[in-house]
This record gives structure tokens, sequence and C-alpha cells, in this order.
């Protein structure tokens, strides 16, 4: 592995981990001639399809493309690096685990924006921003709007009875029964 800083090939690993889901090892290396330290990642190298622009044209899958917009609808908010990579990798993996030639930049979006919708509101919105192409005030309210009502919508409830194969007999209520005289 070549420096980054000074461009040498003699440097030695200091540490190793692995990342998302033992796809992905990180590497801590330092180089032997400057002393500097950088990481380096390694994941296995998937059959990507190709992605069908807006537009018709084709082009090769590009995750560094991805990880450039998560990071900037992440910006400043409390997203740590590790969230920002994981939700990559898991837009990458269901693109991946498709299993098509051809995915278009529809399908990979709205992966995106599954993904920043469980993250952060915010950070959902502003990718939105973009990638819906908004012109006015009135398409962030209209996302806005929808956000909140998800929000809002009552979850789903849990039975607090046992299940009916689980339900024991059970002696009559004091009520059901009869007096005995």
């Amino acid at each position: 592995m070549r420096c980054p800083y000074c461009q040498s090939l003699d440097n030695r690993v200091m540490d190793s981990r692995f990342r998302e889901g033992n796809n992905v090892v990180r590497r801590r290396r330092r180089c032997s001639k400057c002393g500097r330290r950088f990481t380096t990642y390694e994941r296995v190298g998937d059959m990507h399809p190709a992605v069908v622009k807006k537009d018709g044209r084709r082009e090769e899958f590009d995750r560094e493309k991805i990880l450039a917009g998560v990071r900037r609808a992440c910006e400043k908010l409390p997203v740590s690096v590790e969230q920002v990579e994981e939700v990559v990798y898991r837009v990458e993996r269901r693109v991946c685990d498709m299993g098509e030639k051809e995915v278009s930049t529809r399908v990979i979006g709205d992966q995106v924006m599954s993904e920043l919708r469980a993250l952060s509101d915010v950070a959902y919105v502003r990718f939105a921003s973009v990638y819906m192409v908004f012109n006015a005030a009135d398409d962030f309210e209209k996302v806005i709007h929808r956000l909140r009502k998800a929000k809002d919508a009552p979850a789903p409830r849990k039975s607090k009875e046992p299940p009916p194969t689980a339900k024991a007999k059970s002696a009559p209520s004091a009520k059901g029964r009869k007096k005995a005289g």
C-alpha cells in the first residue's frame, strides 16, 4: 500500500478491524519512511449493476457518489462516520443483492431515502431536497408534513393477552358462581 503522504511503499499494519458485517477490513497503517499514519479499507469486490440515469445514460455503480450524498445530508448533524458508512453499506448490499444487471437511480435514491429517514429527519429532508429537486418552499413543507404524519400514526398495538394456546382455564369469577345455600 502506497503512503498517501510520501508515496513510499514501505509501511506496516498497526491494527486491523472488521466492519460492516465482516465484509470490510479497516487497517491502520504507519509509513516506515515518513512515520505518518493512515487508514485503508479493504472490501470484497462485488459485481455491481450498471446505473441507469434519468436521461437514459448508463454509468458504472459508484459507491463514492452515494457516500458523498449521504455525508452532505448528514453534515453538522450528530451522525457518526460509522453510521454514514453503515447507511452506504446497506444501500450497496441491497442494490447488489437485487441480482439485476441494471438499476435505476430512482431505486438507489429510494434506498438512501429509506435509510436516512430512519437515521435523521434533517438528513432525510436535506437529501430529499436534492434527490427530488425541490424548487419551492412548498416542496419542503410536503416532505415535512409526510414525516410528521408518519410519526403521528399510531404504532401497531401489542395485545396484552397471551396467545389463545397459552391461555389457562381460569376458575369462574365470583360473579359467575352460584351462592351455596
